[in-house]
């Protein structure tokens, strides 16, 4: 990706000397041809390419901070503030009458 980026950034380059050193063009001219039509676009690129990067290192650092939900503290057993229950896989069966 970042071969396109240098490349494209490479040609707005010669897109604002050929601006600089044109005989109607000026050096105002060929900075403002530069940003526009190089910096900013190729930031905004970048930029967006960049997020899913940007969002699996922030879910690493919350899965580091994070203790691990098999392992209890041994500090605080129950540190959720609900009340004490059964466990999701309860292992009595449902009760029926009989037919």
């Amino acid at each position: 990706m970042y071969l396109i980026v240098i490349a494209w950034l490479y040609v707005t380059l010669l897109m604002a000397l050929a601006e600089a050193f044109s005989t109607q063009g000026t050096v105002l001219g060929a900075i403002i041809t530069f940003v526009l039509y190089g910096v900013l676009p190729m930031s905004l690129v970048v930029y967006l390419a960049g997020t899913p990067l940007r969002r699996k290192e922030i879910r690493r650092q919350e899965a580091a901070e994070m203790p691990s939900a098999s392992a209890p503290s041994p500090v605080q057993p129950d540190a959720s503030g609900h009340a004490a229950g059964l466990t999701e896989d309860a292992t009595v069966s449902a009760v029926r009458k009989e037919p």
